[in-house]
Order: structure tokens, then sequence, then C-alpha cells
């Protein structure tokens, strides 16, 4: 059984197949799929297709930094009173991103601390958004780091370096579909990271994997992640199936 970590799949990009992309992961052997929300706009549609599915889709809760502006306040807020009215898995998603634009950044590092806060308060795990910000946002974890917070990198794509700094706080690294890119560089930073620190997503409906590169992703292709992984280690496809599985149910407790 393969576990998608993370993955939009309650987005628009799926409202003429939805159903049949599930259906079609369940083909797969994914049997489960996480779902980090966006913002305010996002949780509905959300929480929708996680009580269509309950035993398949997991809702976590959070502000995506993309979405962080001057009406952050009220989008925390929100965030807030959806805690006290349901029952979430994680905090997410959430971060810094200084890919697009900075102007932001003192609020996303503000909302980012409050919720990871948040999450040490519910005893819930985050999962961390990273673009262009691994130092931004290992400056903040680091120092709020302890027993009660654990999570996930999400779309990890750095240094050997900084997956170590990850590791050493005992934080688990997200590998969707960069891994297979036949420019990336993250196949020789995982030779030198033990299996046991991953988990694997997709983020779909972005960053597909080959040999889909270009078309939009689903929870379906997590297959071709964990079989490229199976590669890396030189290991079974089973294997890597328990060993990551594994790591999301104890994170999330599904």
């Amino acid at each position: 059984m393969l576990i998608d970590s993370h993955s939009h799949i309650y987005s628009e990009d799926f409202n003429d197949d939805r159903d049949e992309a599930i259906q079609r992961a369940i083909n797969a052997d994914i049997q489960k799929i996480i779902l980090p929300n966006i913002d305010s706009t996002s949780v509905e549609s959300m929480l929708k297709l996680s009580e269509k599915f309950p035993d398949i889709c997991y809702p976590l809760i959070g502000l995506h930094p993309t979405s962080v502006n001057e009406n952050y306040k009220s989008e925390l807020e929100n965030v807030e009173n959806w805690l006290d009215k349901r029952k979430f898995y994680g905090i997410g998603e959430i971060g810094i991103d200084l890919y697009w634009d900075k102007t932001f950044l003192k609020q996303q590092e503000e909302v980012f601390l409050y919720q990871i806060r948040i999450a040490k308060k519910l005893k819930l795990p985050i999962v961390i958004h990273v673009r262009n910000s691994f130092n931004e946002v290992f400056s903040i974890i680091e120092k709020e780091v302890d027993e009660s917070l654990t999570g996930i990198f999400h779309c990890f794509s750095g240094t050997l370096e900084e997956a170590q700094k990850v590791i050493q706080i005992e934080f688990k690294l997200g590998i969707g579909g960069v891994v297979t890119f036949k420019n990336s560089e993250l196949s020789n930073v995982l030779k030198h990271i033990d299996i046991q620190h991953l988990v694997l997503e997709t983020d779909s409906p972005y960053l597909t994997p080959a040999p889909f590169r270009g078309k939009r992703n689903e929870s379906s292709y997590l297959v071709y992640i964990a079989k490229k992984i199976a590669e890396i280690y030189s290991c079974s496809l089973e294997q890597v199936a328990q060993t990551t599985s594994e790591n999301v149910i104890n994170l999330f407790g599904i």
C-alpha cells in the first residue's frame, strides 16, 4: 500500500474527473491521500471530498504562504474556527514562499510561526512549504522544535546539508515528482540518506513525474515516484511502500 502524503485533488483541476482520479489511485494501490489546505476558499471543497471518501482522504487545515496578504489575520481566524468545528490531521500547508513575491515576507514569517504554535498546542504535525526560503524557514523551525513538533518538509529538493538539517530535527522529507526529472540532483542527495526519513507525495495537480511531465499530476502517478525511489535504494517497491507508508501513518495518526 502506498500513501500520497500531499495532494490537492480537491482543486478545480479535477472538477471533471475527481471520482475517477480517486479510483485510479485505488487501482494503483494508493489507498490513502493526505489533503493539505490552501486558504479559506479551498476548505469546503477539501472537506466535501474527505467526507465522500472518509477512509481514503484525510484533510489538513492551514494557510498557504502564497495566500498571505493584507487579510492574513482573518485567514488565521478562519483556520482556528475550523479547528474548533471538526477534526483535522495536521496543520498545512504552511511555510514561506519567496519565489513569486517577497512583498509579504514579514507577514509570511508571522503567519508561519503562528501556525507552528497552533500545531504544538494541539499536538498536530505540520506540512511545510519551502520555496527559495530554506534558511528563512529553518531559522524559525529550529527555535520552535521540541518533542511536540513533528512534520514534513514538503516537496524537498534541496542539498544534502539541508536534508541533514531536516533529519536532525526529526522531520521527514517529502519526495515527489522532482526526483524523476533528468536534471534533478535529488537522486544523488537521497543516496546519502536512509529511506526511513522519507515520505512520498505527488503535490497533485503539480510537479508531475516522468514520464507524464507537462501533464496534470494525480495521485495514481505516485507509483512512478515510488519506482524511482526503489531504483535509488536498490530495494523492492514493496519495501518502499512499507517504509514510507508507515511514516505517514505514524505522523498523521491515520
